[in-house]
């Protein structure tokens, strides 16, 4: 039986998505950015995220003990990939219909809130200014220290401009999985009837969550995680070239950042992160890349940009402010977009 608040009550006019009028998709995006640049991911709070890590820790633990083969490792590794996405996305799905079949507002609340899960721009600001501050007041062991809980590299040793580069790779890699791909997929979402923002969204967090856990070439993951890896590049590349077009768009100088994208960011091993920093790189005038150190080992990454101007806390708050206008513009852009289309589909599919 069909909910009257599946049907878009303006005569016989019906929206694309299962459940929710235009207004309430309108509400359930604006929320989320919303709840992102309020509230982030409080601490200590029930987030979606620490639910698939309990999961994949669970599924890897027990691979390990019971297969020992590269072959079934592998296997193994694509169960824990496919069955890890699919449950977040099923789940978001099932928690958004119930929330909305005991009442359309909590329906809304609960699917804005999910799709802010998905958003990590507010973390990635406050993750930067947490090593920024004592780095400003001159205290470069604390910042180290604050530092070592967001990167893989070693930091008891790095100078301050190490430091800042540091921070500037972050903010630009995570820029496309962590914030403009899941807003991505989550309109890819709303353009799909009976599927919507949410399972989509989730589905890719879980994609990233994995690629961040077993996604690595080193042992004891080099089996188990390479198929997360894959999918999770795969999974990026349409949303991370989209992100840098829009970047070299917001910078008024489109061609030099796809030229410089295009000489530097081809070099690096990564299909995506490589394109993701060097597009701010370019539009910062700054250089990333060099030398860093992992457990006492070096590893050299490619030059991405050229080093017109140092690497400062300004970079950094400017580069955060770039992706927040990326996102901002794409928010505005799939409003309207989906206004249009919805307006078509009632002009010109049921009159």
């Amino acid at each position: 039986m069909m909910l009257e608040a599946d049907k878009l009550l303006l005569g016989k006019k019906q929206v694309l998505w299962f459940s929710w009028n235009l207004d309430m998709i309108y509400i359930i995006l604006i929320m989320a950015a919303f709840l992102d640049y309020i509230i982030g991911d409080p601490w200590g709070w029930p987030h979606p995220v620490r639910v698939m890590g309990w999961f994949i820790s669970g599924w890897t633990q027990f691979s390990w003990q019971h297969f020992y083969g590269p072959l079934s490792q592998r296997l193994a590794g694509i169960g824990l990939a496919l069955t890890t996405i699919g449950a977040a996305a099923v789940s978001g799905w099932l928690i958004v219909h119930i929330a909305h079949w005991l009442h359309p507002w909590l329906g809304i609340t609960v699917a804005s809130i999910l799709l802010a899960s998905c958003f990590a721009l507010h973390s990635l600001t406050k993750a930067a200014l947490d090593v920024i501050k004592p780095l400003n007041d001159g205290q470069l062991s604390q910042a180290r220290e604050i530092l070592s809980q967001y990167v893989g590299r070693d930091t008891a040793d790095l100078s301050e401009s190490e430091i800042l580069r540091a921070v500037l790779e972050t903010v630009t890699e995570n820029a496309t999985d962590g914030v403009m791909a899941p807003l991505f997929y989550a309109i890819i979402g709303i353009l799909i009837p009976a599927v919507g923002p949410i399972p989509l969204a989730l589905g890719y967090k879980a994609s990233s969550t994995l690629d961040s856990m077993v996604g690595y070439r080193e042992p004891p993951y080099t089996y188990i995680g390479w198929f997360s890896a894959k999918l999770e590049d795969c999974l990026t590349w349409v949303p991370c070239r989209l992100t840098v077009i829009t970047l070299a768009i917001l910078s008024l100088k489109p061609l030099r950042v796809w030229r410089l994208c295009r000489r530097d960011a081809i070099q690096d091993p990564s299909p995506n992160s490589g394109w993701s920093e060097c597009a701010y790189a370019a539009i910062l005038g700054v250089q990333m890349g060099g030398l860093n150190w992992y457990k006492g080992v070096a590893k050299y990454k490619p030059l991405l940009g050229d080093p017109i101007y140092p690497i400062t806390s300004t970079s950094i708050y400017r580069a955060l402010q770039l992706t927040r206008y990326s996102f901002l513009l794409w928010l505005g852009l799939t409003i309207v977009a989906y206004k249009i289309i919805t307006t078509y589909y009632i002009n010109y599919h049921v009159y």
